[in-house]
């Protein structure tokens, strides 16, 4: 194998380990750390049905993000919806063989066609950090890297559309590290410039404001039910400080 494959090789093993490990750490310490206070955002639901309801409107509409800033709510729809599309349409690259709903040609449009959408929604997100002063005021240079960052994976993978890559290659590459049969990576610039930016927010995922997307479902304020009238609220900790007594 030639020196780049096995660069490629270690680097992606390497943040799979970092992502995957770093992701369950973060997941773990969001489930263990108590809610000290009954603090949900009214209007609030007053049953488990209701929550898991509220989460599923977060999740799919961001439903809170809508009633705060339509702008901001606007873009950053686009930009995770987009996402998605596109996701749907790199699973080619992961199966084999592939699944069938993978290879309807809407499917792959809308992936491809979702890239645009992508940027536009995140040059959007970056305009708005810019321009407007009350955001960028709170703004940290994390904030505008990380926007930037998505931003290169999209536009390089947008960009191979019109450089000659084998994707077929590439597919047979990320086989093969699911299954530990190394093989070739094409060594086009556009293409490993596009793999290291993946590689990168790979490895920074776990340590960055991305986590809200795990984050959202241990959030206090999205997953307690308004029952503060009904019933006490006590964390665990507090019980056994209580029976100690």
């Amino acid at each position: 194998m030639s020196f780049v494959t096995i660069f490629y090789v270690i680097l992606f093993y390497l943040a799979a380990i970092i992502l995957f490990v770093g992701l369950g750490y973060r997941i773990y310490e969001y489930a263990i750390i108590p809610a000290p206070l009954k603090i949900p955002t009214p209007p609030a639901p007053k049953t488990k049905l209701g929550v898991a309801a509220r989460l599923v409107r977060e999740v799919v509409f961001f439903e809170s993000l809508f009633s705060a800033t339509k702008w901001t709510w606007l873009f950053g729809w686009l930009f995770h919806f987009a996402l998605l599309l596109a996701a749907f349409r790199h699973l080619r690259y992961f199966t084999d063989p592939v699944w069938g709903w993978v290879s309807w040609e809407i499917v792959q449009a809308a992936g491809h066609y979702g890239g645009y959408v992508m940027v536009f929604g995140l040059l959007g997100l970056l305009a708005r950090r810019i321009f407007v002063d009350r955001v960028r005021y709170i703004s940290a240079p994390s904030d505008y890297l990380m926007l930037i960052l998505i931003l290169g994976i999209a536009l390089s993978g947008l960009m191979m559309k019109w450089f000659q890559t084998d994707i077929v290659a590439v597919k047979q590459f990320f086989l093969g590290l699911m299954y530990f049969k190394w093989a070739e990576l094409p060594t086009d610039l556009v293409l490993l410039v596009h793999l290291s930016l993946v590689a990168l927010l790979m490895i920074i995922f776990p340590y960055s404001k991305l986590l809200h997307a795990p984050g959202l479902f241990f959030s206090p304020t999205r997953n307690q039910t308004d029952t503060s009238r009904d019933q006490r609220h006590i964390s665990d900790w507090a019980k056994k400080i209580e029976s100690q007594k």
